[in-house]
């Protein structure tokens, strides 16, 4: 995983795919989901959520991309990438949005000034 300027980005915690977590997850690090999420995930920096991740709860990170599926809002400060596996179900805030040919998102959008005016 590289960040924008094409460094190796560290996680700091990944939820592997045997891994459930149950009620609020708080961080300040990077975050890679692989399994399942029921609660809330914070954190100030990226999330990724793979491909075969399911997540039911609200995200609020710096910066998301999302190839799974999230039951849930979403709001990020910067941007949001949906890639064509991943499926959305509630609200989008981001200053950026980009969204892959295939993906699903059911929701209203909300665009606000975010980290990269």
């Amino acid at each position: 995983m590289f960040n924008k300027q094409g460094e190796k980005a560290e996680f700091e915690t990944i939820i592997g795919p045997s891994v459930k977590v149950e009620g609020d997850f708080i961080g300040e690090g990077n975050v890679i989901v692989e399994g399942l999420v029921n609660g809330n995930l914070h954190t100030t920096q990226h999330v990724v959520v793979t491909e075969r991740a399911k997540i039911a709860a609200n995200i609020v990170a710096g910066s998301a991309k999302i190839a799974g599926q999230v039951t849930g809002n979403v709001k990020v400060t910067d941007r949001l990438e949906l890639a064509s596996t991943a499926k959305v179900a509630g609200d989008i805030e981001a200053a950026m949005l980009a969204i892959e040919a295939g993906a699903r998102f059911n929701g209203k959008c909300t665009m606000v000034e975010g980290a990269n005016k």
